[in-house]
């Protein structure tokens, strides 16, 4: 199974000036009581605090372009955009009350039966991911997730009842990930939310820091900073350029369609063991076109290879820009493949190559790229391949800078 997912909604971008400035506000409610606790935080980052009894918080931080986030138990969670290279009032956030928050959920029980335990396995496998670093995450509060699965669309959804509370002993953070959306059709994997990471503690062991940069070297954020920076080919990667198209071997959905209501109409007279080389019969065909459906939906033509820069990236307006003509495979050539992506989901063994590839899809012609090694609007581009495979266990915030 490769999975193919999309980022999670990290809106934020950091400046690359040294400058700071003093960000501070009040936290309130409708009826302007002060909310004590209330957590306020930019989007996945460190940098995060409490309110105090009064409401207050106050944050000191370079100056750029940020998403401040705010969310309080029983309060609808509130996202507020900063430029804080502008002068800044004493902001007040007013919180409203989520009278109605899973109101389906506290209404139909979840029960922890068998069912729940398969599910949350695969939200594990699919969220967390199955690298090395991955199995290092362990989700604190697993109890507070509910799965629904649709049966006729092969979908399953996941939603919170808390903010997760996800312990990395690998990476040494602790993360707070307040679920927005989770959703996993088949083979695609849609998610997203916000997340604000702390250290497990205030000293940064070896064994931390070391992964950390292990995470980060051949990382989609490490590739983009490069891009962006037009240093990426130094650093170990290459880029080359495939199309994608409908793999001529593999008949129409139509044909297998009707292939397998032949079939099902004649079951009791197949052998279904029988070798079939020349059909000579509708029912042999059907049974051939039936074994035909096994072969994948589409082929990859790699047709350029180290695609040049200026094909890759473009800047509007000093925004840089991914922008191609059909897909994108990326190679970072410094790192091998890890055991269990070879392995794969269901113990298919790759053929390991020595490189980690992955694949960036673009969905809407374009995607805006944050210059802290991320895209602007989530649902611009897909990962596949060994981006998609190292997934959230192997993400590190934003604020990340490598020693």
């Amino acid at each position: 199974m490769n999975i193919r997912f999309l980022h999670i909604i990290f809106l934020l971008c950091l400046s690359q000036s040294f400058a700071q400035t003093v960000i501070s506000g009040k936290i309130i409610s409708e009826k302007n009581i002060p909310l004590e606790g209330a957590s306020v935080y930019f989007n996945n980052t460190t940098i995060g605090t409490i309110t105090n009894k009064k409401g207050l918080f106050r944050f000191k931080i370079k100056d750029g372009n940020y998403i401040l986030v705010v969310s309080y138990l029983g309060f609808k969670t509130h996202q507020l955009s900063i430029d804080t290279s502008k002068k800044q009032k004493e902001i007040t956030i007013k919180l409203q009350e989520d009278n109605n928050v899973l109101d389906e959920i506290l209404i139909k029980k979840t029960v922890y039966d068998d069912d729940w335990k398969y599910n949350l396995n695969r939200f594990k496998q699919t969220l967390l991911g199955r690298s090395k670093l991955s199995q290092e995450c362990k989700i604190l509060n697993e109890k507070d997730l509910h799965f629904e699965f649709n049966y006729k669309t092969n979908t399953l959804t996941a939603i919170a009842k808390k903010p997760l509370k996800i312990k990395h002993s690998g990476l040494g953070y602790l993360i707070t990930y307040d679920l927005v959306d989770y959703t996993l059709q088949k083979n695609q994997l849609f998610f997203s939310g916000y997340a604000r990471y702390e250290n497990l503690r205030k000293s940064v062991k070896k064994k931390w820091k070391r992964n950390r940069q292990e995470a980060f070297n051949g990382s989609q954020m490490h590739f983009f900073r490069d891009l962006i920076n037009n240093k990426y080919k130094e650093n170990g990667f290459v880029v080359n350029q495939f199309k994608r198209v409908l793999n001529p071997e593999r008949p129409s959905e139509e044909k297998i369609k009707s292939a397998r209501e032949l079939i099902k109409l004649n079951r009791r007279n197949i052998n279904f063991s029988k070798t079939i080389s020349n059909p000579t019969t509708h029912l042999d065909s059907a049974l051939v076109t039936v074994k035909k459906a096994r072969l994948p939906k589409y082929k990859d033509y790699l047709y350029k290879q180290n695609v040049p820069y200026e094909e890759i990236i473009s800047f509007e307006n000093n925004i840089p820009v991914l922008v191609f003509e059909n897909h994108l495979m990326v190679i970072y050539t410094k790192e091998i493949e890890e055991e269990n992506y070879l392995i794969g989901m269901f113990g298919k063994r790759k053929k390991a190559s020595g490189v980690q590839t992955s694949n960036i899809v673009l969905q809407q012609g374009k995607a805006f790229l944050d210059r802290t090694g991320i895209t602007v609007n989530p649902n611009a581009l897909f990962n596949e391949g060994y981006w998609g495979f190292e997934s959230f266990g192997n993400m590190l915030p934003l604020d990340y800078i490598k020693d």
